[in-house]
């Protein structure tokens, strides 16, 4: 054989040989799948829940708030610590702007609104654990103001929470008359004030800015109870009566559905009334107990 064809035929061998090589290196990744997989398990496994962040308004006593030692404690962040102690979940409390409570939800930086959060009304809006505690709406008045009640709150500034309860009482027309009543008393008002929290409608109150504030009971209790009580009237009548619940984003059922079960047991062991029954003795709130309604 010529010896340059030789030389020609071992080259090309040489180059086969060297493309067979490199052919087997670029499929190497593919014998390492399972444990790819394996680790894409393992990051999914990993995503379990381990945090339940409430968030609640720190200054809605009994049901939450910010405690003289900067701790955030109260009637709500109560029960739902023994939720996180039953579900292995550290309880992360989160203090919100009430009035932006429903963007913190949807962007998720809570699992769900609850403290003193109003079901009445807000039906469809969220997916609901509750009710569990009943609620009235009432006014408060300065003793010294001579109203008795709420039909002469006409020509007088009243006041009340951004974004509450109260302030959907006194301004929401569903255009079936149902609320006329209330619509036709608020429109009476000189003014209808929105402030950030109820400390601040007391300050308002006390120094004339405001009559009346229109508050649930429990803050009102908490409230005439801790300032001084000689000051303040709670008028008689009710403006509106509600439920409150534990309200989760729309469609979240399965985290709503494993608080509720975690709640029943606590109903059924008697957890949740020991609870209820420390929380009106710790925060200076006796009729806490008595209105009470899960499970009911």
């Amino acid at each position: 054989m010529n010896k340059n064809r030789f030389f020609a035929l071992v080259c090309a061998a040489a180059v086969m040989s060297s493309l067979s090589a490199c052919g087997n290196s670029s499929s190497a990744p593919a014998v390492s799948a399972p444990a790819a997989s394996s680790a894409a398990a393992s990051a999914a496994g990993s995503t379990a829940r381990t945090t339940f962040t409430v968030g609640f308004d720190a200054e809605y006593p009994p049901y939450g708030f910010k405690a003289d030692d900067g701790s955030y404690v109260g009637f709500d962040l109560d029960l739902a610590q023994e939720v996180c102690n039953r579900n292995g979940w550290e309880l992360v409390r989160q203090p919100i702007d009430w009035n932006s409570k429903d963007m913190e939800l949807d962007a998720g930086n809570i699992d769900c609104i609850w403290n003193g959060f109003t079901m009445t009304g807000r039906e469809d809006d969220y997916t609901w654990v509750g009710p569990y505690v009943n609620n009235s709406i009432m006014f408060v008045v300065t003793a010294d103001s001579g109203i008795t009640d709420a039909s002469q709150l006409a020509g007088h500034p009243v006041v009340t929470q951004s974004g509450s309860s109260a302030l959907t009482a006194l301004t929401d027309d569903p255009g079936d008359g149902s609320n006329d009543e209330n619509l036709a008393l608020a429109a009476s008002f000189t003014t209808l004030d929105e402030v950030p929290d109820y400390n601040t409608a007391f300050m308002n109150l006390e120094s004339g800015v405001d009559d009346a504030i229109a508050v649930d009971i429990g803050v009102a209790n908490y409230q005439l109870k801790t300032r001084d009580s000689s000051k303040f009237v709670m008028l008689e009548k009710p403006l509106s009566t509600e439920q409150y619940g534990i309200g989760f984003k729309k469609g979240n059922t399965e985290l709503a559905d494993q608080v509720k079960a975690t709640l029943d047991e606590m109903w059924a062991d008697g957890t949740f009334t020991k609870i209820a029954t420390a929380a009106a003795e710790n925060y200076d709130a006796p009729e806490l107990a008595d209105m009470i309604c899960y499970g009911n």
